[in-house]
């Protein structure tokens, strides 16, 4: 079997419909039927009768999207369907399981959100992910783990909450776009289903929204797409295209990117005396758990965040940076700072997250340090 950076690049070389190396970018919205009569059907009752490389109308399914699908499926050993965005991806998967209790910890305010919306207009009752709240898991419940956590970067044990999913009959829903391929494999540690925002690192250009629910049962993916024709939340044909793009160099970019971060959370963590300014960095790297590196195998999260000592030390932080540009979202070449208090409101104030891109990891610690002198 090739491996990942292979299949990155020629995963879905069969779907190609032109002799162009780079496939072209299809912006139809309807494709024409057979000239055939005799290869004509009517519609019978039941699910839409989608079939890979036969597109009828872009809201179903189109042939960039495909190339993109079948790409990452490869990539992560799945079937993998695309979406509009994270958030989509998200709503997707909610719709599937159609829980009636949810447990979910801390993670990405907008999952928070979409759960809000369902408490409001399907009664779904939410529970925490302590084991006294997880003492009330029913058959068909769903527990949504974030791992690595956002923004923190800090790993949850997968296995342990599958387990407990799977002792109740409940499911459990991963989301790892913190830690994309190659670092982590959420299926080899129980995982029902895998959620990333391919707007992150599979996107890895600042580019673009999209967003992917992977599974390994057949079932499952033809239910998802089912609902996704109707849910009218398809990946667009221009997302689809510079993603396909940005699959092409995922393990370089996210290897490389990850070694940055973690050379990076060492430097702060070890200049806390140089610095008083740092009271406390966070990042998988820094935990003990015999479970971390059992999961982030390929490495961890090229995300972090750290503390300083004061609000107003971490809203001016940004300002002095060459090389770092104050902005929100994560997982591009560029490397980002934010100070999170301004899209989450349930951080502390003084916390900065971290999105280490493709620079030079010395050029970015001189970048920081002399930030740290400034303040």
């Amino acid at each position: 079997m090739p491996q990942l950076s292979t299949t990155s690049i020629h995963g879905a070389d069969n779907l190609h419909r032109a002799s162009d190396v780079t496939p072209p970018i299809n912006i139809s919205t309807t494709f024409k039927y057979p000239c055939d009569p005799d290869k004509l059907q009517k519609m019978v009752p039941g699910p839409w009768p989608y079939e890979v490389g036969n597109p009828i109308y872009s809201r179903e399914a189109h042939p960039t999207g495909e190339l993109v699908e079948q790409t990452i499926a490869k990539i992560t050993k799945s079937h993998a369907v695309a979406y509009n965005s994270g958030l989509s991806a998200v709503f997707a998967a909610f719709t599937h399981f159609n829980p009636k209790k949810l447990f979910i910890g801390k993670g990405y305010h907008g999952v928070h959100g979409i759960t809000e919306i369902w408490q409001r207009n399907h009664g779904l009752k939410k529970y925490g992910l302590t084991d006294d709240d997880l003492a009330h898991l029913e058959n068909g419940n769903l527990i949504h783990l974030e791992t690595p956590v956002n923004p923190e970067s800090l790993a949850l044990d997968i296995q342990y909450y599958a387990d407990k999913a799977h002792a109740a009959g409940a499911f459990l829903l991963v989301d790892s776009t913190f830690a994309p391929p190659p670092l982590q494999d959420a299926f080899e540690f129980g995982a029902d289903m895998v959620m990333h925002s391919a707007t992150k690192y599979f996107g890895g250009h600042s580019d673009l929204l999209a967003g992917v629910l992977l599974t390994k049962s057949e079932g499952v993916y033809r239910k998802l797409i089912d609902d996704r024709i109707y849910l009218g939340t398809n990946i667009a044909n221009l997302e689809s295209a510079l993603l396909l793009r940005s699959l092409k160099t995922l393990e370089l970019r996210v290897l490389r990117q990850s070694r940055n971060a973690t050379k990076i959370v060492q430097f702060l963590n070890e200049s806390k005396k140089k610095y008083p300014a740092i009271v406390k960095v966070y990042h998988s790297s820094l935990q003990t758990e015999p479970y971390v590196t059992r999961q982030l195998k390929g490495g961890h999260s090229p995300t972090f965040s750290f503390e300083l000592k004061t609000e107003d030390q971490a809203r001016r932080f940004p300002s002095h940076l060459k090389y770092f540009y104050h902005a929100t979202s994560l997982g591009g070449v560029e490397s980002l700072i934010e100070w999170r208090a301004m899209s989450d409101h349930e951080v502390s104030p003084s916390l900065l997250r971290v999105s280490v891109g493709l620079e030079d990891v010395d050029d970015l610690i001189g970048d920081i340090e002399q930030a740290l002198k400034a303040i």
